[in-house]
């Protein structure tokens, strides 16, 4: 074999290395659980994606849920202190803030400068529930705190996934790690839709034992926090905070008929419609809004 007939193979053989390597999966990447303190869990290939920026509000600035907040607050104090608390479900009208809340406490409880470490935040997307076990198995070892948090929490017909939920929350041999606690939101108090639940007491053969099953995934979250639509009052309130915060100058009354405008034409009020007139008035003013 010449040394031409060599050096063509060896090209040969280089550009088919080259192509299977171009076929194999990127390599996972490495969980550095320290380099954050605000995750999202990346189901596939499975790791956690740091958030350097949270999008999120200061927890003064959410108006109108005194009571549920000052619960939450405890509840997330107690669990990042080392100390028994619950599962939350966060329930109820759209655009009051839930979400919000959940990314405030955390940073709020991690401002307090009472705990030896951070809390932790990490966000799992709904479609993702079915990996609770397996990102349970990353952290249960981690020397730090984590609230699992689920934005918009919801199932539809069909679904079977709200069962590996119940059991990642308390069921399951091993049960929920100690260092791992979950908080969701959602517009519905019981998770599934109402025709699916009345659906299966009719065909069941015990309808009452159809219908607990379906319920009892909201009973794992050990505290209930609803969220309603807010007054007339409180959304202005809202709107005050906002424009102080922001240093935004304007004649009160005329804020007040605009914001009344504001929420006429939505037809609604609540904490994103608040926010979403804040906006528009930055904007109208040409003023920017605080990180």
């Amino acid at each position: 074999m010449t040394d031409s007939t060599i050096d063509a193979l060896n090209r040969k053989l280089d550009r088919l290395i080259e192509a299977v390597a171009r076929l194999a999966p990127p390599p996972v990447p490495q969980t550095d659980i320290a380099a954050a303190d605000c995750f999202v869990w990346q189901a596939d290939p499975g790791y956690l994606e740091p958030v350097r920026k949270v999008n999120r509000v200061d927890i003064g600035l959410i108006r109108g849920v005194d009571h549920v907040r000052d619960i939450l607050v405890d509840n997330t104090e107690r669990f990042a202190a080392g100390f028994a608390a619950n599962n939350v479900l966060l329930w109820g009208a759209r655009g009051m803030g839930k979400s919000s809340l959940v990314k405030a406490v955390h940073a709020a409880v991690n401002a307090s400068d009472k705990l030896d470490l951070p809390l932790k935040l990490i966000e799992i997307h709904r479609e993702d529930i079915d990996t609770l076990p397996k990102l349970m198995a990353l952290l249960k070892a981690a020397p730090f705190r984590f609230i699992l948090f689920c934005d918009d929490l919801s199932f539809d017909h069909d679904d079977t996934s709200y069962k590996s939920l119940k059991a990642a929350l308390e069921g399951g041999v091993e049960g929920r790690p100690a260092n791992v606690i979950f908080y969701a939101t959602s517009n519905r108090r019981h998770l599934l839709p109402r025709d699916m639940i009345d659906n299966e007491r009719s065909t069941a053969i015990n309808p009452s034992e159809a219908v607990e099953e379906k319920v009892s995934l909201s009973d794992r979250f050990g505290l209930w926090l609803g969220f309603h639509k807010c007054s007339q009052d409180e959304y202005l309130d809202m709107i005050d905070g906002y424009v102080r915060h922001h240093g935004l100058t304007i004649d009160p009354d005329t804020l007040r008929a605009e914001a009344l405008e504001w929420a006429t034409t939505r037809g609604s009020r609540s904490g994103r419609v608040a926010w979403q007139f804040t906006q528009d008035l930055a904007g109208r003013l040409g003023k920017p809004l605080k990180d």
